[in-house]
């Protein structure tokens, strides 16, 4: 063991106060540095922190951003979600690998680049894109790709392709990135103007309980999809027994096609902080956590500062606005790449050190959360609009939307459309208003709510976008003429076989069964019994997975199967003489033929 691999494992251990909890930053810090978290650089980190090295492997396995051997100084994540593809993706996997001289999965020779394709990273309004080790390139092409791989060879420092700076906040000093807010329609709620700290100091004019009272009586719904009333969930955190308790920021916006939050938190930040500061005052938390995904590292010197500012203006810190016995702080805690960490209980995992694996419920996180402590975990958007029902109040917010479903809505379009980008639309707007908005002519089918929502067709696009209609967290993907759906749904499976977590056989098994079918009938070989097969496993994968993942997962096979059947139907085969079109019985007997040397007398041609 080298002194310099222990030297450096020891100083990244004992800056966490070698805190077996602050495990994700420890190995985040160690791969940073040493390019890999080694089995020598597990075997100290278990020692340093008093974990099992088990522990340690375990978490650092789990996570797609962390390497057990050594990366390229230079590792270039090429996003492969389905907007991507419909963009070019492919076209600049080839430049890659041709301009690289390797595949993906692959570090070239010298130990300069590696080579991995990545899901969604939240740019999917700036597709193609890939992310070269924290900078995001937005907007690439082939051309682009092999001159970015030319410059990286002269200088292996990726802030050296940023040539042009995007909008708002993306050109702060912190931050030199190019992508584009794409902030296309700004609403009343979330992009409208806001003096910093008005909404926390009027609510710490009220007690806690009427600081829920008031959240409770406008109505909000959380925006990460399932709505939940987030007053409810405050109360029930409030009221859990114990003395601790915690409010977490879900900013691992993970779910492919959506950006919304990566618009809040370059523009609006300090909204964000101020609706958990509020929350910390009305659950009794002391303590915030912002847990960020790996893919918007590029964005964390900025939101530090910004709560630095916060802190030096007494929104955050001891006796906040000179509130007595108040005292609410905010850490920022970094990702690593899981998809799965976006469901509540697998996030608090990762918050406390751990592979990101769902939790039992019951006990939910407002009864035990976070170390076992009573804990709210909310949404970016869910957090800004606390902020504003208490600056404009409950009657204020609710006039907006539809009964059930109050406000607005952060809708993260992209897809074949002439306008991606973000709009804030009031809830209850149509998805043909939608199209026309985003500029979508001739769609013939909309995703809506990410690869875990659902396809609908056009003769939905009267419906209403809302809780009580058609629910979403925010992502919506346009698909014109020119697409196949099944292949789209096809590659959202994909996307979910990779990103289960594997601890229960419905999801693991099951999602890839799906895809096979899926595979079958693209592939002209299934039969009409195999469409009753996909509703009859999907619809167990539903019921029996362990956590929403699992929950959701079948959702692109089930909601194409009721809105496109036809699609379905078209690519079927029926069975000639019982004969499964799936069994070549030329590639059966292949291995017969080549032992005995002729060909079979039975089966000929």
């Amino acid at each position: 063991m080298s002194a310099t691999l222990e030297t450096a494992v020891k100083e990244i251990c004992q800056a966490y106060g070698n805190d077996r909890m602050r495990m994700m930053d420890i190995v985040r810090d160690v791969q940073a540095k040493l390019g890999c978290v080694d089995s020598q650089a597990m075997s100290l980190i278990a020692s340093e922190v008093s974990a099992h090295r088990v522990e340690v492997e375990s978490l650092v396995s789990f996570y797609a951003f962390l390497s057990t051997k050594p990366t390229g100084k230079v590792v270039i994540r090429l996003c492969d979600d389905i907007i991507d593809e419909m963009k070019g993706s492919k076209q600049v996997a080839e430049a890659l690998k041709d301009e690289l001289g390797i595949d993906f999965g692959e570090t070239t020779a010298d130990g300069l680049f590696s080579l991995e394709y990545t899901p969604c990273i939240g740019m999917c309004d700036q597709a193609p894109a890939a992310l070269i080790n924290d900078v995001v390139l937005p907007k690439l092409s082939g051309d682009i790709a092999r001159a970015a791989v030319r410059t990286l060879r002269e200088n292996p420092d990726p802030v050296m392709l940023v040539k042009d700076l995007g909008d708002g906040n993306n050109s702060h000093d912190l931050v030199r990135s190019a992508v584009n807010n794409n902030i296309r329609q700004k609403g009343e709620v979330i992009f409208a103007d806001m003096d910093p700290g008005e909404g926390l100091k009027k609510a710490l004019a009220l007690s806690p309980a009427e600081v829920i009272r008031e959240v409770k009586t406008s109505r909000l719904r959380g925006r990460g999809g399932a709505g939940f009333p987030c007053g409810m969930k405050w109360e029930f955190t409030r009221g859990a027994e114990g003395d601790q308790k915690y409010i977490i920021c879900n900013a691992d916006e993970g779910e492919p096609g959506t950006f919304k939050d990566r618009g809040i938190l370059t523009e609006k930040p300090s909204l964000v902080f101020e609706g958990m500061a509020i929350g910390g005052y009305a659950i009794g938390a002391d303590t915030g956590i912002v847990y960020l995904r790996a893919e918007y590292a590029y964005l964390r010197a900025f939101l530090e500062n910004v709560l630095s500012e916060m802190r030096n203006n007494g929104l955050l810190g001891n006796n906040i606005l000179g509130k007595e016995g108040f005292n609410f702080d905010i850490r920022i805690q970094m990702g690593a790449g899981a998809y799965i960490c976006g469901e509540e209980s697998a996030l608090i995992s990762s918050c406390e050190g751990l592979r990101g694996d769902p939790k039992n419920r019951p006990p939910f996180p407002a009864q035990k959360g976070y170390l076992q402590c009573p804990t709210s975990v909310n949404n970016v958007e869910t957090l800004c609009c606390v902020a504003r029902i208490m600056e404009k109040g409950s009657a204020w917010f609710s006039q907006t939307g539809s009964d059930g479903s109050t406000g607005t809505k952060l809708l993260s379009i992209s897809g074949d459309c002439s306008r991606p980008g973000i709009y804030e639309a009031p809830f209850g707007i149509t998805v043909k208003e939608m199209l026309e908005l985003c500029g979508a002519v001739d769609a013939i089918a909309v995703q809506i709510g990410g690869a875990s929502g659902q396809m609908i067709c056009p003769d939905s696009y009267d419906d209403k976008i809302c809780y009580d209609h058609i629910a979403t967290g925010g992502s919506v993907m346009v698909f014109g003429p020119s697409r196949n759906i099944l292949e789209v749904a096809a590659k959202f499976m994909e996307f979910f076989v990779e990103e289960s977590c594997g601890y229960c056989t419905p999801c693991r098994v099951g999602n890839t069964l799906l895809l096979n079918g899926l595979e079958k009938i693209i592939a002209g070989k299934g039969e009409v019994a195999d469409l009753a097969y996909l509703e009859s496993l999907g619809e167990s994968v539903k019921i029996a997975s362990r956590c929403g993942l699992g929950q959701t997962s079948p959702n692109p096979v089930l909601t194409t199967l009721k809105n496109f059947r036809s699609s379905y139907e078209a690519l079927l085969t029926e069975a000639v003489e019982g004969k499964q079109p799936t069994f070549d019985i030329k590639a059966a007997l292949n291995d017969a033929e080549t032992i005995i040397g002729r060909k079979s007398v039975h089966f000929k041609g």
